[in-house]
């Protein structure tokens, strides 16, 4: 499961972590407070979060691309900000359709 991140000392450039909107991010940059990623779910960037105040989590790997495609396992994530496809009805969310 993810972990939670305190201190920017805990996560660094080419980590995987989770944004405020539940994004899995790639870190660019993190320093005293801020962490500073891309969304590997639509490539938006700067991704910025506040380290003690947005309760950003580290992702491994695996867990970044389950985010992607599904979304996050343990977080309940409001219908019109889901941007994974709604299985089983194979349906995306009209507001995010290409």
């Amino acid at each position: 499961m993810p972990s939670l991140v305190s201190t920017h000392t805990e996560i660094q450039p080419g980590n995987y972590y989770e944004d405020c909107a539940f994004h899995p991010c790639l870190c660019i940059s993190s320093d005293d407070d801020e962490i500073t990623g891309v969304s590997l779910v639509d490539g938006s960037h700067p991704r910025a979060c506040s380290i003690p105040h947005c309760g950003v989590r580290r992702l491994t790997f695996e867990e970044a691309l389950h985010w992607k495609f599904f979304g996050p396992l343990d977080q309940t994530v409001v219908k019109d900000s889901r941007w994974w496809y709604d299985y089983p009805n194979d349906e995306m969310v009209e507001t995010h359709r290409l």
